[in-house]
Parts: C-alpha cells; sequence; structure tokens
C-alpha cells in the first residue's frame, strides 16, 4: 500500500464575514460577526429570528466566462463552485494543464440544496382535501407538474456541488459526496487525502458547502432546541464554551482546498502552504442528536489522528474546535480534550470561530481547517469571541475575545455531527 505525503496548495471560502482569503482572515482576527437578523426568507415567526448569511455573492463575478453552464446551479452549489475557482487559483492551476485529468478528482462534504419551498407548498396546499384530512397526491401531483422545476429538483440532490466542480475543473478522476452533518468536509478532507496517499488520485478538490438558512432548515432545528433564541442581541448569540451559551447560530458558505501529491507539486513548482499529516475518524454509536457523555467517539477520533500522523499531544500548538455554542457539544468537547491531552489540554490554545461565522453544517469543518493553515503562516490564533462568563464545565483556554500571536506548526481540527459522527485532521508546516 502506497503512503504518499499529501499538501495544500490552494485555499478559497465564500463566508458570512466575505468572499476573499485574507480579508475574511483579518475580520476574523479582529472579532468581527458575520451574524445579523435572517434576510433570505421572512423569519419574523420563528424562535430564532437570525443567521450568518454569506451576503453580496455573484458567482458569475467568480467564474466570469465559465458561469453559463452553471448558471442554474443550487446556492450551496454556487458557493462551491466559487471557494473552487478561488482554491483553483491560489494553487496556481488556473494555466496549462499540469495533471492527467483522470488523477484529478473531488471529494465534497456537501448539502442539500435548498427545497423550492414557495412552489412546493402551493402545491401541498392545492392537494389538501380538508374534508378527508389528508393530501390528495393526484391533486398534488397536477399541481407539482406546473410550477416545480426540473433542475430546481435536481439541484437538490447533495451530489450537485462536486458534479459542477467536476465539469468546471475536468476533473475525470474519483468524485464523491459524504453528508454526515456537520463534520461532513472534514472527513471528505480526510477521505480525499486517503485516496491521495494510495495513489488513486494526484490531485483532490475537496471540503464542503452547505446553506440551511431556509424554512425548512431553521424549523428542523428550532424543533430540536439547538438554536440560539438571542433575538435581540444576535450579534453576540454564537457562545462556544461561555456558561450562557444557549444554541447554535446556523450559517452558510463553502470551504474548497486544493490537496496534491508531495512531489507532483514540488514539481511543478507550487506553494505548499501545510501538509495534512492526520486523520481519525470514529461514530459514537450512541445517539442520534448527543454525544456520548464521556466523548468517546471525539476522544478516540482526536487520538486516531494523533497516531495517523505520530505526533504526540504536546506537539499540538493549537486546537480548532468544533464549538458549536450549545450546552452539551462544549462541555462534551472540552471532557474530550482533557482526556486526550491530560495536563497539556490546559496549556493549548483552542478557539471557536463558529463565534463568528456561525455554524456552516457541512462546509464547516473546510473553512475551519483553512483557518489553521492560515494560524501557522502568520503565527496567530483567531479567538473566540462573545467568551464573557466562563463555565466550571468548559475550563480551557479558548484564547477569549482577542487573536493571539503564537508559534504554529502543528494544529488539530475537530468537527462532530449529528448522527455520531467524529473526524479530526491535524495539519503542520513543511
Amino acid at each position: 500500500m502506497m503512503n504518499r505525503r499529501v499538501v495544500i496548495t490552494g485555499m478559497g471560502w465564500v463566508t458570512p464575514l466575505g468572499h476573499d482569503l485574507e480579508g475574511v482572515w483579518k475580520r476574523l482576527l479582529a472579532g468581527e460577526s458575520g451574524i445579523a437578523p435572517t434576510t433570505i426568507f421572512d423569519a419574523r415567526t420563528f424562535p430564532t429570528q437570525f443567521a450568518a448569511e454569506v451576503k453580496g455573492f455573484d458567482l458569475q463575478r467568480f467564474l466570469g466566462p465559465h458561469y453559463e453552464p452553471h448558471k442554474l446551479c443550487s446556492r450551496n452549489a454556487g458557493f462551491a463552485l466559487a471557494a473552487a475557482e478561488m482554491a483553483w487559483r491560489d494553487a496556481g492551476l488556473n494555466g496549462a494543464p499540469t495533471h492527467n485529468p483522470e488523477m484529478v478528482g473531488v471529494y465534497l462534504g456537501g448539502g442539500e440544496g435548498p427545497i423550492d419551498f414557495d412552489n412546493f407548498v402551493a402545491a401541498a396546499i392545492a392537494g389538501w382535501d380538508p374534508e378527508k384530512h389528508e393530501l390528495d397526491s393526484v391533486r398534488w401531483a397536477q399541481v407539482a407538474a406546473e410550477r416545480l422545476t426540473a433542475v430546481k429538483e435536481f439541484e437538490q440532490d447533495p451530489n450537485c456541488a462536486a458534479g459542477h466542480i467536476a465539469c468546471r475543473f475536468n476533473a475525470q478522476g474519483p468524485n464523491v459526496n459524504t453528508l454526515t452533518a456537520c463534520a461532513a468536509s472534514t472527513q471528505a478532507l480526510g477521505e480525499a487525502a486517503s485516496l491521495i496517499r494510495r495513489g488513486d488520485a494526484d490531485v483532490m478538490i475537496s471540503g464542503g458547502a452547505h446553506s440551511m438558512i431556509h424554512p425548512l432548515g431553521v424549523t428542523g432545528f428550532n424543533r430540536l432546541t439547538a438554536l440560539s433564541t438571542r433575538n435581540d442581541t444576535c450579534a453576540t448569540a454564537s457562545r462556544p464554551f461561555d456558561r450562557t451559551r444557549d444554541g447554535f447560530v446556523l450559517g452558510e458558505g463553502a470551504g474548497i482546498l486544493i490537496l496534491e501529491e508531495l512531489e507532483s507539486a514540488k514539481r511543478r513548482g507550487a506553494r505548499i502552504l501545510a501538509e495534512i499529516i492526520g486523520y481519525g475518524s470514529t461514530a459514537d454509536a450512541f445517539r442520534v442528536t448527543d454525544m456520548h457523555e464521556d466523548g468517546r467517539g471525539g476522544a478516540a477520533a482526536m487520538r486516531g489522528a494523533l497516531a495517523d500522523a505520530r505526533v504526540q499531544p504536546q506537539e499540538i500548538d493549537y486546537i480548532s474546535a468544533h464549538g458549536t455554542g450549545t450546552e452539551e457539544n462544549d462541555k462534551i468537547e472540552t471532557l474530550a480534550i482533557k482526556t486526550v491531552f491530560g495536563d497539556y489540554a490546559r496549556k493549548v490554545p483552542i478557539s471557536s470561530v463558529k463565534s463568528m461565522f456561525g455554524h456552516l453544517i457541512a462546509g464547516a469543518g473546510a473553512v475551519e481547517l483553512i483557518t489553521c493553515v492560515l494560524a501557522i503562516r502568520d503565527g496567530i490564533v483567531p479567538p473566540t469571541t462573545n467568551y464573557n462568563e466562563p463555565d466550571p464545565n468548559c475550563d480551557l483556554d479558548y484564547v477569549p475575545n482577542k487573536s493571539r500571536k503564537a508559534a504554529v506548526r502543528t494544529c488539530l481540527s475537530n468537527s462532530f455531527g449529528f448522527g455520531g459522527q467524529n473526524d479530526t485532521l491535524i495539519v503542520r508546516a513543511l
């Protein structure tokens, strides 16, 4: 079995704080918030009336002459395409082809596209039989056939973003999409690196994208009581590890990284940003929406990543936490870190950029890995904002409210998802 080294040569993101790598990074380090009242739909009757939306996004501006084939793509697929375009250019791959297209693949943690809500609901209303108190499926289908469009229905499929990216960059190699909830893009990156390690690809376009800021998405999370309801102070509603946290803030966007086999990258003179050295993936096998109270799944994922990287816990300079801002997640992630890192857990800086980005769901892990690479590059750790009241159950160093200069060579990034999925990546300066 081959065990080739995997490096990161390009990055791009579309986030609630903007769409360019350096501008967003600057805002993160300044502790700015991307959270505001919801505008994508009328949320006045919802318990949560705010979100971290992507603002001012224009896919055509990113794709230019390549826009036409993708102009009807879903919102989240558009985010993925734009982030991929940025990452491809950042990797210096926008000139003459340098790789066999059959050795260039795509692996995304891509969420489902938003439902065509107004037309779907119109069909449901038209098909409702008030006398029988049930849906007349024949009548529903008649109206749905008139109002719903084939393209929008197709674009709901989670694999569509990966398909768009493959078409745009002529990536004829492995093409995979995983949707393990909030862990999806971290898992995608780990599995993409594995494909390169064993020789199935030389280049992988990997990361994730999602947008659940729509009536069904918000309804579901509100029913689960997972979202913050601080409507009057929404800009500071995302409070990972703080005693007053009351749920996460729904965000949207995409993060894409170009992964490349080390020797291939060297041959073409690529700028190498970091190396992926460790990946761990586990399941809690406990409950669908709750982490195991001992943090066993998260701890096992971190241990697996450390073993894969062949590094000791004391060699980790920064932990990018999953850190959602829910009561249970933050407490149990803290416990899992203590379990794995022992006494060193109190010394390593930990932060959650969800305090500023909100939670990008399937896209969260990729965006957070990008912040790790930038922390290595610049020797500075982003803060956990809105951290004002310590919680005795969360008693580690969460880099409260202000970014911090630090010697950062090796970073660990956690992502934990509904269903009990746990994924951890470790990246290091080359």
